[in-house]
């Protein structure tokens, strides 16, 4: 299967999946119809499913003119309502097929309440690795604003997804990743790794390239918001307002308030 990121507004990421030898295409959250449409008609691709992670114009606001060209897709989303034109609404433990691999469905609340991801197992063939469509709820070297969900909430659900594969392929919706390892690396300033990430990073978007994607054992050594858990770090004392003792959940929501309003 191959994936490619489509760029749209100042810095989503619409993803278009296919598969040699076959018309059809996917795409996941489309907020932008136009740079998707120019693409699939480009390559004379027959839209066959749009997966939806949940319900903000910037991920939803482009599948009625998709459907307009491509009337028989079916659309994937959450079994919330907020989204109309969801046609499968799906929950945690759902599954799906596509492009001859399974879709598995998880509940990750916080960025809203009816946030979902798409899981893909490990194929058996080389190349199927196994990959996560996580939307806003987890980026690279960062994690979605709590709009919705509570810190706890919103934990729970990155613990979810920290509990994957180390070698799944993370395809998050945002172009965020400098600035979340800028804040990352005041986080936790003794982090070699996030150093040396942000240098990478800093050189492939000078290059106008995608640092994504990014994979799960990947941001479990850069990510902060994935390691409230870990004793003993070297982190930046202004991130936290509670006590050494306090609780993951209260190591997280103190560095979710730091980053809200944190500048490089």
């Amino acid at each position: 299967m191959r994936i490619r990121p489509v760029e749209a507004f100042s810095d989503n990421y619409i993803w278009i999946l296919d598969q040699t030898g076959d018309r059809s295409a996917c795409v996941v959250d489309p907020g932008d119809a136009d740079p998707v449409l120019r693409l699939l008609l480009a390559e004379e691709r027959d839209l066959t499913a749009i997966l939806l992670t949940h319900h903000h114009a910037d991920h939803v606001g482009g599948v009625e003119s998709l459907l307009q060209h491509f009337p028989a897709a079916t659309i994937y989303g959450p079994h919330s309502s907020r989204i109309d034109s969801v046609t499968a609404h799906l929950r945690e433990g759902d599954s799906i097929e596509l492009l001859g691999r399974r879709f598995e469905v998880l509940a990750v609340p916080g960025h809203t309440l009816d946030h979902i991801a798409y899981y893909v197992p490990a194929g058996e063939l080389p190349g199927d690795d196994s990959l996560l469509f996580c939307g806003d709820t987890l980026f690279a070297a960062g994690c979605g604003r709590l709009f919705e969900g509570t810190p706890e909430v919103m934990y729970r659900s990155l613990e979810k997804l920290r509990q994957l594969p180390a070698a799944t392929l993370v395809y998050c919706a945002h172009e965020y990743t400098v600035a979340n390892l800028k804040f990352a690396l005041a986080a936790e300033p003794g982090n070699i790794s996030i150093a040396e990430r942000l240098t990478e990073a800093l050189d492939i978007r000078a290059a106008g390239m995608p640092t994504l994607p990014s994979s799960v054992g990947l941001e479990l050594r850069t990510n902060p918001f994935l390691r409230c858990h870990i004793q003993g770090l070297e982190r930046n004392p202004q991130a936290f307002t509670v006590e050494e003792s306090s609780s993951e959940v209260q190591t997280f929501a103190a560095l979710r308030r730091w980053k809200d309003s944190f500048r490089a």
